[in-house]
């Protein structure tokens, strides 16, 4: 089992909504996870349209305020959470100009399936507003919708995991192959579930590389002797099975969706996972990473 603190911080983003009802969702973070589709996926529950009508993209900071670092446990949640507050903003815009169209309180405009719908006493004399039909008026009601978010998370969700691996190891040589690989983990609320669960494998895979493969090997002279990717050896698509993923979702408090952050969550339990099943395997408990061919014949032939 492994936990995974998760991190908050600064987060801005800009929504925009175009005369033809396209809407912009401009955030500062790079996307190393899908996190383009996830702000859209946000953007369009608040804004109630079709997730297709969503444009994201990532800016600087000449176009949005300042947002901090695109990392796998804080961009869903804290940038998230800018787009829902900047998408908030513009239905209260949208509720607004609907609002002036039919001379009533904005208390009397409620938003539903991208549409202003009258409430209360508006009801009787009035019809649904699509959003097309009230960016037509837009120039006459106050002009551009337009929608601003930004956040400093100090609280954010954390997240758990449980791992389970079978190994096979050979005696003669050390090496140990994984045949089977499940990663458990809470992730709050799965905003894009496929996503999810792709961090979810490749923080697995990480982990797993640390547990078997990956060191820094220095020379007596204290030169790196492994300064490149073939012999530095991560793990590649022929090292690993197919990664399970299982998400069990027990929403964050501190998000509008109770979205947890995922990526490196996943990347803590293999170490000690993969650990325990050498020791079931041989008899020996290693206590120094990562577990390499040389390093397990040694210490089965010390044990012998």
């Amino acid at each position: 089992m492994g936990h995974w603190g998760n991190g908050g911080m600064n987060s801005s983003a800009v929504i925009q909504i175009s005369d033809e009802g396209v809407v912009t969702v401009s955030t500062g973070n790079p996307d190393i996870g899908g996190s383009r589709a996830s702000m859209a996926l946000m953007a369009a529950e608040e804004l109630q349209v079709p997730f297709d009508q969503i444009r994201p993209s990532v800016a600087d900071t000449d176009a949005v305020p300042y947002t901090d670092m695109t990392g796998g446990s804080r961009t869903t949640v804290a940038t998230g959470t800018a787009v829902i507050e900047a998408a908030r903003q513009c239905v209260d815009q949208l509720r607004n100009r609907a609002a002036l169209l039919w001379d009533v309180p904005i208390d009397d405009v409620a938003w539903e399936d991208g549409r202003a719908i009258p409430q209360n006493g508006a009801a009787s004399q009035n019809q649904p507003l699509t959003l097309a039909e009230i960016l037509e008026k837009a120039g006459e009601t106050g002009g551009p919708i337009a929608g601003l978010g930004t956040v400093n998370l100090q609280q954010v969700g954390p997240g758990f995991g449980a791992h389970i691996c079978d190994v096979e190891l050979d005696p003669e040589t050390g090496a140990v192959e994984i045949l089977r690989y499940t990663t458990v983990q809470d992730v709050g609320k799965a905003i894009h579930p496929s996503y999810v669960e792709g961090q979810m494998q490749g923080g697995a895979v990480q982990g797993i590389g640390w547990a078997l493969n990956e060191e820094y090997i220095y020379n007596d002279k204290g030169c790196l002797e492994n300064p490149n990717f073939l012999d530095y050896r991560v793990p590649v698509a022929s090292d690993v099975p197919m990664i399970d993923a299982v998400m069990v979702e027990v929403p964050s408090p501190n998000h509008p969706y109770g979205a947890r952050g995922v990526g490196e969550t996943p990347i803590v339990p293999p170490l000690p996972t993969i650990a325990n099943a050498v020791h079931d395997a041989t008899g020996v408990r290693f206590t120094e990473l990562p577990m390499s061919p040389p390093r397990v014949l040694e210490k089965i032939l010390e044990s012998r």
